[in-house]
């Protein structure tokens, strides 16, 4: 056993030595080895170094080869566009070269056609220059047509008048009043209803048109009477107006009477308008009268102010300013058939308003002042005292004027009321007709009362300066085809007395300019005596300036 285990050791160190030797002898062969993958390492990587840089080389001649071909493309496009330029400028050139020779072989006729569409215009632009001058001449004959023939039937009318019981007198003044105008007159005693005379009987009594601006009268008396309008200064109640009642009836004021109509409504409106005789026949003694038309039923604030759909006729116009001025009496109108009738009249009334007087009366102020320095004061004799309302609309196809008064206003005498028709007929035309019977009546009238809104309405004469400038405002019934219904607050000025006088809006106001306080009369002297200097004493004294600066 000793023997084995000694066999075994020596062995095992024997394994063991050959173990240590080759390991001495792999260590001493080691570096060789990595000192040739060095060089090897080496050798690879500069062979790769030239080949990136053959590469890169390579690389570098391609980029310079796109380089050169995208310049000689984009040339090649340059040279292109200056091609297709040369080419549209050759082309350009050749046209216009085209153009010339054509212009030179074919002038007369190119220039013989522009003549020809130049003509061709100008015949159109006055075959309608001729086409329009005809239509105007056209509308201008019928119109003229028209009025000869408005004029031509009043002619005809008033030759066939039946004049049995009038006051030929009164008829002549009438008739040459109306002269020209295509109307009818009628001219009544106010507090009898005697008639004097009826001009154009057919148009007057038989025949009705629109009121026009007269219908204020009734939107009036129903106002004051339903307490609309306030009776002391002729405010609306709860209702900011420009005019108050007296100047809405002088100037006409349509926006006033519409605010007053459209509180008291249609039903009041026609039914103050029976009472004031509209809508029935007046009773006069000719044949054939019309009873007028009442807007029933319309509740458009034109009626209360325009009239629309109201019909009226001479003789009524001039038995409703009776009426009011009469303090609501509506006599029945009369022409006397015999001498017994003419020398003893009878009085007759049809009906009475049935209210109270002072509500009825409260208008004449108004009418007052229409006359006095309204829309009826062009031509009216002031000193007759004369009162009334003018009226100017479009109804029939024409223009109409209307005028309805009675004079002297404290006791009236006569009642005048007129209606005009034609393009060029206003109220203040038929004012001015009245005028004309009123001042050729003149020496009939007696003036009882000079004062009569003063004694009996307590109203203050008006501002003379505010009238005069108001003066120019007084056209609003011209304009009764068109709503002037619009907002505005009073403007009043209060006098030195207490009372208030309405400025109209439309109308300047009278600046005060401050007080002078040096004024110069007939006898003022100057305060120093006067210094004259000649021509060569400037002179001298501006040498002496120019030598001696300081």
């Amino acid at each position: 056993m000793s023997l084995r285990k000694v066999a075994l050791r020596s062995l095992v160190s024997c394994l063991a030595a050959l173990v240590l030797l080759s390991g001495a002898v792999m260590a001493q062969k080691k570096p060789k080895a990595s000192a040739k993958s060095k060089t090897s390492t080496a050798k690879e990587t500069k062979k790769s170094s030239s080949k990136s840089s053959r590469s890169a080389k390579k690389d570098s001649k391609s980029s310079s080869k796109q380089k050169t071909v995208a310049k000689s493309k984009k040339d090649d496009k340059k040279s292109k566009s200056k091609k297709d330029k040369a080419s549209a400028r050759r082309d350009r050139d050749d046209d216009r070269a085209s153009s010339k020779k054509l212009s030179k072989a074919d002038r007369k006729r190119e220039s013989a056609e522009r003549r020809r569409r130049e003509a061709e215009r100008r015949a159109a632009e006055l075959a309608e220059r001729r086409r329009r001058e005809a239509a105007a001449r056209e509308a201008r004959e019928r119109k003229l047509a028209f009025e000869r023939g408005l004029r031509t039937e009043t002619v005809a009318n008033i030759a066939a008048d039946n004049t049995e019981g009038e006051d030929l007198n009164v008829r002549r003044i009438a008739v040459n009043a109306l002269g020209g105008h295509a109307g009818s007159v009628v001219v009544m005693e106010a507090q009898t209803g005697k008639v004097l005379t009826v001009v154009n009987q057919d148009w007057a009594v038989r025949s009705s048109i629109k009121p026009c601006s007269t219908i204020k009268l009734v939107t009036g008396v129903a106002g004051v009477n339903e307490g609309i309008i306030d009776k002391a200064d002729g405010s609306i109640e709860n209702v900011a107006t420009n005019r108050k009642l007296d100047d809405a009836i002088a100037y006409s004021d349509n926006g006033y009477f519409q605010r007053v109509g459209r509180i008291l409504g249609n039903e009041k409106m026609i039914e103050y308008a029976r009472d004031l005789g509209l809508g029935q026949p007046t009773g006069i003694n000719l044949e054939g009268e019309t009873a007028g038309r009442l807007a029933i039923g319309n509740n458009n604030a034109r009626i209360y102010s325009h009239g629309d759909d109201f019909e009226v006729s001479t003789i009524q116009l001039a038995v409703m300013a009776a009426a009011i001025t009469n303090g609501g009496h509506r006599v029945l109108p009369r022409i006397p058939r015999n001498s017994m009738e003419k020398a003893r009249f009878q009085t007759f009334y049809k009906a009475d308003v049935g209210l109270p007087q002072t509500n009825v009366r409260r208008l004449i102020p108004g009418m007052m002042g229409a006359a006095e320095y309204g829309t009826a004061r062009r031509g009216m004799d002031q000193d007759l005292g004369v009162a009334g309302k003018t009226g100017s609309c479009i109804d029939k196809g024409s223009w109409v004027g209307l005028f309805a008064s009675v004079a002297p206003i404290e006791r009236p005498k006569y009642a005048i009321a007129v209606i005009t028709r034609g393009q060029s007929e206003r109220g203040r035309y038929a004012a001015g007709i009245a005028a004309q019977i009123y001042h050729a009546l003149a020496g009939t009238i007696t003036r009882t009362d000079r004062n009569l809104a003063q004694t009996e309405f307590h109203i203050m004469p008006k501002n003379v300066a505010v009238a005069k400038k108001a003066a120019a405002d007084d056209d609003d019934e011209e304009s009764d085809d068109s709503e002037t219904m619009t907002d505005g607050s009073d403007n009043l000025r209060v006098q030195p007395d207490g009372r208030n006088v309405i400025i109209v809006g439309s109308a300047e106001r009278e600046t005060a300019k401050p007080e002078k306080f040096v004024r110069r009369t007939g006898d003022s002297k100057p305060l120093f005596a006067p210094v004259i200097i000649t021509p060569e004493e400037a002179a001298k004294k501006k040498r002496e300036r120019m030598a001696n600066p300081n």
